[in-house]
């Protein structure tokens, strides 16, 4: 059964001039934590998908049934989709968001650029997915929330309260080949880092920053936590974002 979207979760599209920007959101989270950047991609006059992600934007009970495989496809079909009314189209994507991109560059060769925000693209060590796997084997279906990293006062992301197990172990599993296959993303890319972020280590940047082929810019973010686009720099975030997509299209 599925459940209802909560209030602003929604997914968000517009129909806007030939070149097309996707953007992606993290896992656990929803559409709430890309609109702002989404909005301001269609301002500037790209067509834009924002998807909600399966499972995510309802209820941890409708996560706990989904699966990388089901993330990564809707993120392969949202981008065909804007290829198919648009010239050219870039990807946007924040934490697994960020994953998602990368793997959407890695078999969509057509993409004409990347902005990775903190994003997740390095499988942990043995010893978490060891963990994760025992906490299921006992029976624990979630553990503690990782959402609304952020270090802005008075803004919280409406992420879930808590995290489902199963579906970080797919995230987990899912994230092996797309850093295994790093080195087929060509398109030029933007990585936005968090110099303090409780969620996603640095060394997936670090990672990204080394392995792709294409030409990287990374920018580091003093004042935010994981959620950058959400956090005390999100107007720096989106800026940068939308001169590098003017400069890549």
């Amino acid at each position: 059964m599925t459940h209802d979207v909560m209030p602003g979760c929604e997914p968000f599209s517009h129909d806007g001039g030939p070149l097309g920007v996707l953007v992606l959101h993290g896992f656990t989270g929803n559409p709430t934590s890309m609109r702002s950047i989404a909005e301001r991609a269609a301002e500037a006059g790209y067509s834009v998908e924002l998807p909600r992600l399966p499972g995510h934007g309802t209820t941890v009970e409708d996560m706990i049934t989904t699966t990388w495989a089901d993330w990564s496809k809707t993120s392969e079909a949202s981008f065909d989709e804007l290829s198919q009314r648009c010239d050219r189209v870039a990807v946007v994507g924040l934490s697994m968001g960020g994953g998602l991109a990368a793997h959407v560059a890695e078999v969509r060769p057509s993409v004409a650029g990347c902005v990775f925000i903190n994003p997740l693209v390095k499988p942990p060590g043995p010893e978490m997915l060891e963990g994760v796997n025992a906490l299921l084997e006992g029976g624990v279906a979630t553990f503690e929330s990782i959402g609304s990293d952020i270090k802005r006062e008075g803004v919280v992301e409406s992420s879930y309260a808590a995290t489902p197990l199963a579906p970080v172990k797919s995230l987990f599993e899912g994230i092996v080949a797309v850093h295994a296959n790093l080195n087929l993303i060509s398109a030029p890319s933007l990585l936005i880092s968090s110099r303090e972020d409780h969620v996603v280590t640095s060394d997936n940047g670090d990672d990204l920053e080394a392995m792709v082929s294409g030409p990287v810019e990374r920018v580091w973010l003093e004042n935010s936590y994981h959620v950058a686009t959400m956090d005390n720099d999100q107007e720096l975030v989106e800026s940068l974002t939308l001169d590098f997509l003017a400069r890549v299209f």
